[in-house]
């Protein structure tokens, strides 16, 4: 296998494993403020309890996340110095703004978690609305960076080279706020469904824990509240791809020749050599009416783009089509606690609604893993689109194979030792019931 595979698996392992922890420390923090908040409405123990939890469980992930971020800033310089050498001065700026959030997250946390009895109740709490907001703007950072190797704007090339830079226009490109949309409702989600089946897990044990039955509470409501706001925002991203990067939309949907009138393909097995996607269930017109509102509209398809400059149609719309799914189950178990919660029936009574919590914990993740496949494989061969191919970026230093095994190692280590450690955590028993907070 060729240095630029290892180099590509390398950094794509590296962005697998770090986004999980990146959604994390979006989300978490909410649920961590909510919490409190909770508490300082009703002073109720458990709602104090659970923030405190929920706290330690966030610095575990905000320091693997760490981690994992340096290791991805180094990879971008050593893996692809020719894309540095000619993005550094763009992208520049908001990876130096997600450092101010980063530091700022850093700090907040370390005053939330030490400031329990040495902070006012409410200067405590928004202590931590700071770690949720500066978490919510590194994601922005980061996001608006990637949107602007989807849809490079803000500078001029002559002969090759990048001049005349604006980097406010090149991080307010034409994809950024569709993707920093749809990035930042992921976290909510993935994380809301991720924390409600840990603890669907736990009351299917004990239905009456109220401990559980609080953090059920709160974390279905972050994810039932996001994930119909996630699936607009889709379909948002999904119009925007087609006017942006048409290549990537048919991908997505494995829509090989232009046509009006287009169906919406859902599955089946794309074949480049005939263009077809066989055994695909075909909605007829629907691709034309959910990009264009119109069932007669045009769809431009890859026939139209040289082969040489498809991305892998395969990965694409596999992908597309589990984000989709794992996005719709989610809907669908938001409706369902939602009617439950509507008809004030308690969520811990319903076993079947906790085992189908606890199975689609992952989904959140899934989608997003699938999600950043579709972005990023979308866009392939360019690293910059239309400006630069990925293979002219990617650093001549051979022998990559024996870094890409380290890091598998390394990720894999941690990956253990957060599982060990969260588990403990939520294995140590509740606090008593009539503990107060001293300030």
């Amino acid at each position: 296998m060729s240095d630029f595979f290892f180099a590509r698996s390398q950094m794509a392992m590296s962005l697998a494993f770090h986004i999980i922890f990146a959604a994390l420390g979006i989300g978490m923090p909410l649920l961590m403020a909510f919490a409190e908040g909770m508490y300082l409405r009703t002073r109720h123990p458990v709602y104090l309890d659970l923030s405190k939890r929920w706290a330690r469980g966030t610095a575990v992930l905000f320091a693997v996340g760490a981690v994992s971020g340096t290791v991805l800033s180094f990879e971008l310089g050593l893996l692809w110095p020719s894309f540095m050498e000619k993005a550094g001065a763009i992208i520049g700026m908001p990876f130096s703004l997600e450092g101010f959030a980063f530091f700022t997250e850093a700090i907040f946390i370390g005053v939330y978690l030490y400031g329990w009895n040495r902070l006012s109740p409410f200067l405590h709490w928004l202590s931590g609305v700071v770690v949720a907001v500066s978490g919510i703007f590194s994601g922005i950072f980061v996001v608006t960076a990637n949107a602007w190797m989807n849809a490079p704007a803000g500078f001029k090339a002559v002969d090759g080279k990048i001049t005349d830079i604006d980097p406010i226009a090149a991080m307010l490109n034409p994809a950024s706020f569709h993707e920093v949309l749809h990035m930042t409702l992921a976290a909510f989600v993935a994380t809301g469904f991720a924390v409600a089946a840990v603890h669907a897990f736990f009351l299917l044990r004990d239905r009456h824990s109220l401990l559980h039955r609080s953090a059920l509470g709160i974390a279905l409501a972050v994810a039932s509240v996001s994930i119909p706001l996630q699936i607009a925002s889709g379909d948002f991203s999904a119009r925007a791809v087609g006017r942006l990067q048409p290549a990537k939309l048919a991908a997505m949907e494995a829509h090989y020749r232009t046509q009006t009138g287009a169906p919406l393909l859902i599955g089946g097995i794309p074949d480049d050599a005939t263009r077809t996607a066989d055994y695909a269930l075909r909605i007829p017109r629907g691709l034309s009416l959910l990009l264009a509102d119109d069932p007669n509209a045009k769809v431009v398809g890859l026939e139209e783009f040289l082969q040489s400059d498809w991305p892998n149609v395969r990965m694409v719309h596999w992908s597309f089509d589990i984000m989709v799914a794992s996005g719709m189950t989610m809907l669908a178990l938001a409706v369902w606690s939602g009617w439950l919660g509507w008809r004030r029936r308690p969520l811990a009574g319903h076993p079947w609604l906790l085992r189908t919590l606890v199975a689609a914990g992952p989904l959140g993740f899934v989608a997003i893993e699938t999600g950043w496949v579709v972005t990023e494989v979308g866009r392939q061969p360019w690293i910059i689109y239309g400006v630069m191919r990925t293979v002219a970026a990617v650093t001549p230093m051979p022998g990559l194979v024996v870094p890409f095994v380290a890091f598998t190692v390394l990720y894999v280590f941690l990956a253990f030792v957060v599982f060990f450690v969260l588990r403990r955590q939520f294995l140590a028993p509740p606090a008593p019931v009539s503990a107060t907070r001293t300030t």
